[in-house]
């Protein structure tokens, strides 16, 4: 997720054939021949996820042939979505079986059609809650094997440049009431999301991999891409931002504007 209760906040048909109703811009579409394409998505906006499926939809049919590693599966219930994958019929069975209750999952049927239709993979890429709280408690390590930890070179200090941007994310996605106490905790568990999804996204090579999950996380600058460059800098790679402005500002290497969701005052939540 995008972060953690922002989401909380925004978020308490297939397609036909013949020509989409929706079409992603055409800088999102000259994507080329890559290894892993980040996409990602503002969580509740509908347009978005009808774009985003729209141009996945596009190079599978052309033959891609991607692992789909999705935010929306916590990493603990792989085997059960492995088992609903293997037995499932449609979409919506495997979110009866593997899905949770954080997610608008009928946003997500289409990607698990598609995945279901043309034998592709689906990862879980996401840390639970409940490792999430690990992670708040005892820190950034606390998921992580040896190896990992070296890899990731978190046995040193997280970069600043890195830790000054994820706060300020949290900050103003908790619409600046977070107290300063709650803050350092949620940055690491934000980049702990962020390089168990780098490390799964690597896992599946030599198989090319999309990634399924917030704004947030396929930020190249300090999100999913910046982890994976530094461990696997040779992979070619491509952040899609799905975003209700036309403010790129570096974050991505492409983005696809969209119409703001109507919706609520998020805040309204945070502020109780």
């Amino acid at each position: 997720m995008t972060f953690a209760l922002a989401a909380a906040a925004l978020a308490s048909g297939c397609a036909s054939s013949g020509k989409p109703a929706v079409a992603p811009s055409p800088d999102v579409l000259q994507t080329g021949n890559l290894q892993v394409l980040l996409l990602g998505e503002v969580h509740d906006n509908a347009q978005g996820h009808k774009l985003r499926y729209e141009l996945l939809r596009q190079r599978v049919e052309a033959g891609w042939r991607p692992a789909i590693v999705m935010e929306q599966f916590d990493r603990e219930n792989q085997d059960v979505l492995n088992k609903a994958q293997k037995g499932c019929l449609d979409a919506q069975c495997v979110i009866r079986v593997a899905g949770g209750g954080r997610w608008d999952w009928q946003l997500y049927y289409p990607v698990i059609q598609l995945a279901l239709t043309y034998q592709l993979p689906l990862v879980a890429g996401n840390l639970s809650r409940a490792d999430a709280s690990r992670v708040v408690r005892d820190g950034i390590t606390a998921t992580f094997d040896p190896q990992s930890i070296k890899d990731y070179k978190l046995d040193q200090p997280l970069p600043a440049a890195l830790t000054g941007a994820q706060q300020q994310e949290i900050v103003s996605g908790h619409c600046n009431m977070l107290p300063e106490m709650m803050v350092g905790g949620m940055v690491n568990a934000q980049v702990a999301r962020d390089i168990w999804m780098a490390k799964i996204i690597r896992d599946q090579q030599p198989k090319d991999v999309v990634l399924i999950a917030g704004n947030g996380h396929v930020r190249k600058d300090i999100g999913v891409g910046y982890w994976l460059k530094q461990t696997a800098p040779a992979l070619t790679m491509r952040s899609i931002g799905f975003i209700e402005s036309r403010d790129n500002g570096g974050l991505y290497d492409t983005i696809q504007t969209l119409a703001p969701q109507t919706r609520d005052d998020p805040c309204k939540q945070v502020k109780k």
